[in-house]
């Protein structure tokens, strides 16, 4: 039985304050059912705490990191948040408040990250898909990690939905050249495929010379065999975790000091030319 019958939507919309009237034209325009349709029997949990866009606390104690989203993040220890990092999080509340702070949980085939948070999909009382939601309103980035990528797909269209329309994080292009690469963390970048290798490790293709893009062994098998056909010299985009090896001593003699993690097929999209 699902949780609630969307006749309710409009009942709620009223309900949740918008985060700005920069985001008047998609916030309702797009509606998140559409791209991640409801499972029929999501848990219910009630929200203690939003902790940013992507993390909830709930009232049992657990600690919720939505699958399929990465939001920007919020300032700690002094270090001032990024932008739309706020907008995020208090779309998320606003999301949940109009849910009277209980969403259906749903959790990933791999349940709970190396933090011990609970890694689940979370919905609206209407049915509404919260990443999707933050997705379309340009409030975070896709991401993909398998095994937890059911609903790759349609939020990937949640996201391609603010990008055409140009909010959010996508007001101005977050993609950042290799060669411009200074820190770690998560990053969309873009580049030319200059190499490809193979070893024991896994698959790496060299981007612009500076980035490298690691498919590792354990993922292999995620990607299809002609995954890597002809994308030497093609204008990729990837996005992800961006490790710097240089630390600790961890950098060898003719290695890139700068390395992203591939973890599904959709991270990398490849361009003609």
């Amino acid at each position: 039985m699902r949780m609630a019958n969307p006749s309710g939507f409009a009942l709620l919309q009223k309900k949740a304050p918008l985060v700005g009237a920069f985001f008047m034209g998609v916030i309702w325009h797009f509606p998140a059912l559409a791209f991640c349709p409801l499972p029929e029997q999501p848990q219910q949990v009630q929200v203690r705490q939003v902790v940013d866009g992507d993390t909830l606390r709930l009232v049992d104690g657990r600690s919720v990191r939505l699958i399929g989203i990465n939001t920007p993040e919020v300032g700690r220890k002094g270090r001032s948040s990024e932008p739309y990092a706020e907008a995020a999080r208090r779309r998320l509340q606003a999301l949940v408040n109009a849910s009277d702070g209980r969403v259906g949980l749903v959790p990933g085939v791999e349940g709970k990250d190396k933090y011990g948070r609970t890694l689940a999909h979370i919905y609206g009382l209407n049915g509404d898909n919260m990443e999707a939601r933050l997705l379309s309103e340009g409030l975070g980035y896709r991401v993909a990690v398998a095994p937890n990528v059911s609903l790759s797909g349609c939020l990937q269209v949640a996201e391609q939905a603010a990008r055409k329309g140009g909010v959010g994080v996508w007001r101005r292009s977050p993609v950042v050249p290799a060669g411009n690469v200074r820190q770690s963390g998560f990053a969309v970048v873009g580049g030319r495929i200059k190499g490809i290798e193979r070893n024991r490790g896994g698959v790496w293709l060299t981007l612009d010379d500076t980035v490298v893009l690691q498919v590792p062994a354990r993922l292999q098998r995620n990607f299809p065999a002609s995954f890597f056909d002809n994308l030497k010299g093609r204008q990729v985009e990837a996005r992800g975790w961006v490790l710097d090896r240089s630390r600790k001593g961890g950098l060898k003699p003719g290695q890139g000091r700068w390395v992203l993690q591939l973890t599904d097929p959709s991270m990398l999209e490849r361009f003609s030319g």
